[in-house]
């Protein structure tokens, strides 16, 4: 898993998947074209204003906001997961601290540098070192977002066209 294209595949081959790329057809903002974003979206009916991603792919900074990781450095990006509070803690400890991270550093599973207190993880580049367990957090997060529809669906409040 060293490129963004094989991390899409990976990822959109888990069942009820979609990947949205964003782009100035996609309507997304301007900063956000070129990131993808993952969800759980078994009957692709999910309004846009209601999807939430389970995994980000991010290659740009976003300035005044999230810099820590100096993603504007040629062929940087970063693969974001989000793995849960016990899968969190259970790799981090509690709470969420980041302070002492390298952000910028590469194959390196570390806490999110702005969203690690909604535990989320994130990977520079997953290469050999972090490509096996990101597969791993990959399928973890998807799996969450499975049980995650699903519940919305038994209560009623699932999407609706």
């Amino acid at each position: 898993m060293e490129s963004q294209q094989e991390i899409i595949a990976f990822v959109t081959a888990l069942p009820g998947v979609v990947a949205e790329t964003a782009g100035e057809k996609t309507g997304a903002p301007e900063i956000a074209w070129g990131d993808t974003f993952f969800f759980h979206d078994p009957d692709g009916d999910t309004p846009a204003d209601r999807r939430m991603p389970f995994a980000t792919i991010v290659t740009k900074d976003y300035d005044g906001f999230d810099t820590a990781s100096d993603l504007n450095r040629p062929g940087v990006f970063r693969l974001n997961i989000a793995v849960g509070r016990t899968a969190f803690e259970d790799l981090f400890g509690h709470p969420a601290r980041s302070a002492d991270v390298d952000h910028t550093a590469m194959d390196t599973l570390m806490p999110h540098p702005v969203y690690a207190a909604q535990s989320w993880v994130a990977i520079l580049n997953p290469a050999e070192r972090t490509a096996a367990l990101a597969r791993s957090l990959l399928t973890d997060a998807h799996a969450r977002a499975v049980r995650s529809h699903q519940r919305r669906t038994a209560r009623g409040t699932g999407s609706q066209r």
